[in-house]
């Protein structure tokens, strides 16, 4: 059984691998609230990950201990975690009689039928959820399966970087971990608001919906703040770095608002209802109470305010940091700037606290 829940509770750097970059938050608590100790992004080089899989460790472990020694972190255990597109969960039912030290075989046994590889591929865990509403008898395990491979390259790719890896967490359970502090923002008082979270990362475009603080659905779609990138190269002749850089710094020509950023701010509209209406055409719901931005394309001005005028719902850039305090040696601007993409490195950091 492999730690995709990870049990033990000890502080751990929460450590986000995406496609373009390598995110790291370092977690402590004061009282009831938390603080930032320390943080740091690195960019990855062209294809080390590809669509969330780890095509080259030792590029992306050379990262990881670029990111460590910047962010001058005070431990060496991380959380770190799989796409959910790469992960098989199910809520299976077992008997509340049966005996702990069964419980770890017997899940093996029920695994077996839902998991459509050979068991020693894969990495799988459980957690117990509570007793069973319909029988009392029973309770419900969650199930989460993975290839193994998938945990490996990330362990491989830590321990290069000078970290151990503690805990292997699920991407959306990591967003909806960090979506609490989201909520505790929204000023309803209301915990059975429904909110649609949209993840909008370099290459991938992931809604996550939750209702009464739980995900009910995630949806991925091959759309990002790549195709924004591209665009600058292409009219602008620039490198990739280069491009990169112009768009989070500025500097570019005077048509590139109009020409090249207006476009992509619709297209990002376009995507976000269009990825709603998948929600409400497979589910019972037809509308959510809040949009939230995510990533690192929500950090464009003005993205927010656009799509709430298009779609009419109540739209806010995702800040997990907000209500934290910061160490001295965080560089407060910069953590306020990536606030939107470090949301599963945020949510990951909080493993120290479950």
């Amino acid at each position: 059984m492999f730690g995709l829940f990870g049990k033990k509770k000890q502080p751990v750097l929460g450590l986000d691998i995406s496609s373009t970059s390598v995110k790291l938050i370092e977690l402590s608590q004061q009282g009831s609230r938390y603080r930032v100790d320390s943080y740091a992004v690195e960019p990855l080089p062209p294809n080390a990950v590809v669509e969330k899989n780890i095509n080259d460790a030792e590029a992306v472990g050379e990262v990881i201990s670029r990111v460590v020694s910047k962010a001058r972190v005070s431990t060496k255990h991380a959380a770190v975690a799989v796409a959910g597109s790469a992960v098989i969960t199910k809520v299976i039912q077992m008997s509340s009689s049966i005996r702990e030290q069964d419980l770890e075989s017997q899940i093996q046994i029920e695994a077996d039928q839902y998991i459509p590889y050979p068991l020693d591929e894969v990495a799988l865990d459980f957690e117990m959820v509570g007793p069973n509403e319909v029988n009392a008898e029973m309770m419900d395990v969650l199930l989460a399966a993975c290839r193994r491979e998938n945990v490996e390259l990330r362990e491989d790719a830590l321990e290069i970087g000078g970290l151990t890896t503690k805990v292997v967490d699920v991407e959306a359970y990591a967003m909806e971990r960090a979506m609490g502090l989201i909520e505790a923002q929204l000023g309803t008082g209301d915990e059975s608001q429904t909110v649609a979270v949209v993840d909008i990362g370099a290459t991938m475009t992931t809604l996550s919906v939750l209702s009464d603080g739980k995900t009910i659905y995630t949806r991925e779609q091959l759309f990002g703040g790549k195709q924004l990138t591209e665009e600058i190269q292409r009219r602008y002749g620039l490198s990739q770095e280069e491009a990169g850089l112009a768009k989070k710094q500025g500097g570019l020509p005077d048509d590139y608002e109009q020409e090249v950023l207006h476009p992509f701010k619709e297209a990002v509209v376009q995507q976000v209802a269009r990825s709603l209406q998948f929600f409400f055409s497979s589910t019972q719901f037809n509308e959510v109470d809040f949009i939230i931005l995510a990533g690192g394309t929500a950090s464009i001005p003005g993205i927010a305010e656009l799509v709430q005028e298009r779609v009419g719902t109540t739209t806010l850039v995702a800040n997990p940091f907000a209500d934290m305090t910061v160490s001295s040696k965080v560089n407060a601007s910069a953590l306020s700037n990536d606030a939107p993409s470090l949301m599963i490195a945020c949510g990951l950091a909080m493993r120290s606290f479950d």
